[in-house]
Formats: C-alpha cells, structure tokens, sequence
C-alpha cells in the first residue's frame, strides 16, 4: 500500500522560513516524480514545485528565489523549504507523487502566515 505522510506545516510570521517533509512508502521512490501543491481557501490548487528523479526541479513563478524543493532517496523523503514566506502562502500543502502508472496525494498539512 502506498504512503504519502507530510509534517513540517505550522504558523509563521512573514518574512519566516518552515520546512516541509514528505516522506514516502509503497513506491519506488528513487524513480518517482515527486510534487508539491497548495491549495489557498477559495482557491484551486496550484502546483508549487516538482522535483525529477535526476533531482530537476522547476517552481512557480510566484516562489522562485524563495523555496527550495529536495529529495532524499535513501530516506524516501521529499522536502520544500519555504524562506522568506509571505500572507499569500498561506494554504493546505499537498505531496504529490507520480510512479510508472500510479500517483497519488499525502492528507496535507496546514501553512498559515502571519502579517
């Protein structure tokens, strides 16, 4: 059965940073696109990030230059670090995995910015 377990999501004050964790199981991670959503009240979900099995990342233009996103292999994990964070990020932030013919979505995890 396949896992997608996100952590890391919380309050912060504008201007702070926050570290998301996917961690994976069930898939082979190692070949496994892996993606971060979000999505805002109100708002359709957006793509933030992707990371390739070579490790190819592309991003949004709205965080370019602001978050990071890394993959660990031999930890099955996929990470989005969020620096410089503003209002407008606040959202629900989805792992999103996509494996041979599978993909599949973590439960979430709440990012909420403060001004």
């Amino acid at each position: 059965q396949v896992h997608l377990v996100e952590s890391g999501g919380g309050l912060v004050q504008a201007g702070g940073s926050l570290r998301l964790s996917c961690a994976a199981s069930g898939i082979g991670f190692s070949a496994a696109a892996m993606s971060w959503y979000r999505q805002a009240p109100g708002k359709q979900r957006e793509l933030v990030a992707t990371v390739g099995s070579g490790g190819g990342a592309n991003y949004a233009d709205s965080v370019k230059g602001r978050f990071t996103i890394s993959r660990d292999n031999a930890k099955s994990t996929v990470y989005l670090q969020m620096d410089s964070l503003k209002p407008g990020d606040t959202a629900v932030y989805y792992c999103y995995a996509s494996w041979r013919i599978w993909t599949g979505w973590g439960q979430g995890t709440q990012v909420t910015v403060s001004s």
